[in-house]
């Protein structure tokens, strides 16, 4: 992937506003962070790929591409969760209300 696809990517599919790239490291403004790295991209003297900007691109695309495919599982997974969670209850609802009734 290029610079130019990797851009189009981020315009067709914008990243959240803010984003905790690591422990130490959070992204507050998005928009600005992609356009320090365009433009430090375009003015960088020498093969991109020693340009500090297009690994920094580079990185935060592999980033939001991961959490972009972490998200539906997580999203899948507290929805399991929650339908377990209602099952048990009308469960044991059911159960209390056997007992009542007997």
């Amino acid at each position: 992937m290029n610079y130019e696809e990797i851009k189009r990517h981020f315009e067709n599919n914008p990243p959240p506003e803010i984003v905790e790239w690591t422990g130490w490291a959070k992204i507050t403004d998005t928009r600005l962070f992609l356009k320090s790295c365009y433009i430090g991209i375009r003015n960088f003297n020498g093969p991109i790929d020693r340009c500090p900007a297009w690994w920094h691109l580079r990185d935060f695309y592999i980033l939001m591409k991961k959490s972009a495919l972490q998200s539906p599982t997580e999203e899948t997974q507290a929805e399991e969760a929650s339908l377990k969670t209602s099952i048990e209850e009308s469960a044991h609802l059911a159960s209390v209300e056997k007992e009542v009734t007997v």
